[in-house]
Parts: C-alpha cells; structure tokens; sequence
C-alpha cells in the first residue's frame, strides 16, 4: 500500500480479466459532494474501479483496507464532480479557415481533429459533454473511441447532423449550388412527414439525441433572421418521432416565436433562447424544459470578427444583435426560476476554455454554486442520468476534478482545473 500526492500520480492498466478492481482513496481537503449543499472537509471518496464506494470523513488510512489501494492526495484543494456542458462541437473550430477546410478536409481529419478537440475537453475538467451538430459518421466514431477507451475524451451524446429546414439554419450555404446539391445532410426535411423520415433516420444511424433548428442562426451566411424557420407541424411530428423511440430533443433557438414554437412542441431543451419574452418563460415553466444559454459565443465572437472572412456582414449583424440580448435573457430567466443547465457552443468559441461561461453565467445574476449546480446536477438531470452523474456519492460513476481556491467564492478558478478523474481514471494530474 501507497500514499502518493496528485502530482505524481500515474495510472496503470492491465492484469487479469479476473483481478478485482483497483482501489482509490481521494483525500480531499475540501469536499463539494453535492452542489447546492454544504461543502464539508478533510473528506475520503472511496472509488473502485469506475465508481464511488462511499465518501467517508476524515482521511482514511489505505492499511485499513486490503488489497492493492492507492490514495490521491488532494488534501490541499477543492473537489467537486466532474463537469458537464450540453452544447458543444468537437470537430471543429472557428478560425479564418473554416471554409475552407468545408472543401479540403476529409470526414477522417474530422474525427482526429476531434479527438485532440476532446482530450483538450476533458483536460479543461469536463467528463461528460452532449454534442449537438457535425459529421455524423466522424462524430459516432469519436463517441465510440473513447467509450471504448481508444481515445480519450470526455463522455459524449452525440446528435450527429440538424434536423433543419431547406435554406434554414443547419442546411448548408454560402457555397455554389453544385455543392449544395452535394453536400446537404440526410436530415434536412420539410413538412411533417419528411421530418418523421428525417428524425427516425438520425437515429437508426446512431444518434444519441435529436438536435432541431427551430429558428434562424447567427453563424449561417445568409440575412434570413434569427426568428422561426421549421413550422409547427414540423417541431412536433420531430418530438413526437423522436420521443416515441425513447430519444430527447434538444432545439436550437435564438427569437422567441421560434423558442415558443419548440416549447409547445415538447422539447426537452432550448439551446441559445437569445430572444425569450415573458410567454417564454410561462411555457419553459409549465413544460420542465431546460434552458442552455451557451452566453460564450455573445461574449467572445464580436471582438473577433473584424479581419476574419468567415464574418461576412450578414453574419456580423446578427452575432451584434444576439450579443447584446443574450445576458439580459439569461438574467430573466434565472429570475423566473426556470431550468437552466450549462452549455458554452465550444467551436464556435476555443475548446477548453469552456469554464469561462460560469463567469458570463454569474455576471447575469446567477450564485456561483447555481452555477456550478447547471454544469452538475442540472446536466445529470436533462440527460437523464442522474443515477450515474453529477454528484460524489455512493454508486455514481467517479468523475471528479479538483482546483487551487473556492469557486463558491471566486467561480473563475474553474478555469484552471489541476486535476481531472473520469470513471475512476486520473486523466490529469
């Protein structure tokens, strides 16, 4: 048996099919077992092999235990659960090349490009992470790869490409019209019964949720809006569809009339909600759907669009607009009390910075700990996965981080996650 502090840990994989699983002892200075509760200290979280055991008080000693054990010492800092965000897109990310690379790079580059995108991820403390929009084929495989433990990466549900409209946001654009005949997705549907083809195929082809875009969007280069752009009928033939072969749907939605249209329609999440007005809120409350902000885009992509060809000027106008609505719809929100769950766009903004958005989450109105109870315990639910996730106690799966500092005081210092274990593996250290 063997103390050793974080710094030096190293994970080893092997012996026999029949081994029993490696014993980890964290002794963790200051515990945040469950977010939204008190934090308590000088705390033990027992793990075998990919679960916690029990969270025992004081520090336990490991030749009180048999077997081969190992203790991480994080005695000198804050730990909490593994973080979650339910809005991001691994294989890429926005740059002056963007475009370019829609012509020159392979669906296989694709896929390795997004296993760097997650290791970054995962680094950065986030364990289990919903994707919502690219290659399907690329976007499976990665999933895959790191459940099956060839790549690593965070945990991810994977939506694969849009459902979306014809000319609508999710559709392809900007290019010739050769190669938009070529490059359509599957998924682009009009009418209800094109859209129940379109969801059921999405999912015959693997994915783990359905992504809608119910409404216009920022980064399309075209001037038609950010407002409703798949009907009524289509929205809940999709959820209907999609429901009734146990799968959630989550909806891109910027203007209101279009967050409203999902929201009747039944979705499980709106993504964005840049525009919510007052009827907004009333159905968010009256439905249980959740709110994922995703205020980084607002915050970052203004100062960087001068210079960067892929902003043409209808693009600039929009991300304009939705900048300066995103805070205060957030802050309403929050106010109201509705459902609100952690979700940054990554790509569209750098991979690994993720954490900034608890502070734009903040600056809205929002408490640090409701903060990190969105990126935790509200993940956990919207996923459906409760049971496994969002919070160190007994029975759920070991994801946790560890950080210099209390983010209940100061949420920055989840910026800089110095210790990362995903399903009792330490990934970083």
């Amino acid at each position: 048996m063997r103390a050793i502090p974080a710094i030096l840990l190293v994970v080893v994989l092997g012996g026999t099919a029949f081994a029993d699983p490696p014993t980890t002892l964290i002794h963790a200075g200051t515990l945040l077992a469950v977010p939204g509760s008190p934090t308590l200290t000088r705390q033990t979280v027992v793990i075998n092999g990919d679960r916690i055991v029990r969270v025992e008080s004081g520090f336990t000693d490991p030749d009180s235990l048999e077997g081969d054990v190992t203790v991480v010492d994080l005695s000198d800092k804050f730990v909490l659960p593994g973080l979650m965000d339910m809005h991001v897109h691994l294989l890429g990310q926005l740059g002056p090349d963007s475009r370019n690379n829609m012509l020159y790079q392979t669906t296989s580059m694709a896929a390795l490009k997004g296993a760097h995108y997650a290791r970054i991820t995962l680094n950065a403390g986030f364990t289990t992470v919903r994707d919502l929009g690219g290659d399907p084929e690329a976007i499976f495989a990665l999933r895959d790869a790191i459940a099956a433990g060839i790549a690593v990466g965070p945990r991810v549900l994977a939506a694969g490409s849009s459902l979306a409209a014809t000319g609508g946001h999710g559709d392809v654009d900007g290019i010739k019209a050769e190669l938009l005949t070529l490059w359509t997705p599957e998924t682009i549907c009009d009418g209800p019964y094109d859209c129940r083809r379109a969801a059921r195929y999405a999912i015959k082809y693997g994915a783990d949720w359905i992504k809608i875009t119910a409404t216009g969007g920022v980064l399309s280069d075209t001037a038609t809006g950010t407002e409703q752009q798949m009907t009524d009928d289509e929205l809940r033939e999709i959820v209907q569809t999609a429901h009734g072969l146990g799968v959630k749907v989550a909806a891109h939605a910027h203007g209101a009339d279009g967050i409203n249209a999902a929201l009747r329609a039944g979705v499980d999440s709106i993504d964005h909600g840049t525009f919510l007005d007052d009827e907004s809120i009333r159905l968010f409350k009256q439905t249980g759907a959740y709110l994922v902000p995703t205020r980084m885009p607002g915050h970052m992509i203004p100062p960087m669009m001068e210079g960067n060809p892929f902003f043409t000027e209808a693009i600039k106008k929009k991300a304009h607009e939705a900048a300066a609505a995103s805070s205060g719809s957030l802050a309403k929100a929050y106010r109201a009390g509705v459902k609100i769950a952690f979700g940054t766009d990554s790509s569209v903004t750098p991979h690994g910075l993720n954490a900034v958005e608890f502070g734009l989450m903040v600056d809205s109105g929002m408490s640090p700990a409701d903060a990190i109870r969105s990126a935790t315990v509200v993940t956990a639910e919207l996923l459906g996965m409760s049971e496994d996730l969002g919070t160190l106690e007994a029975g759920k799966i070991a994801d946790l981080i560890a950080v210099d500092g209390n983010p209940l005081e100061d949420v920055s210092v989840l910026e800089n996650v110095s210790v990362v274990i995903s399903g009792g593996v330490a990934v970083k250290n």
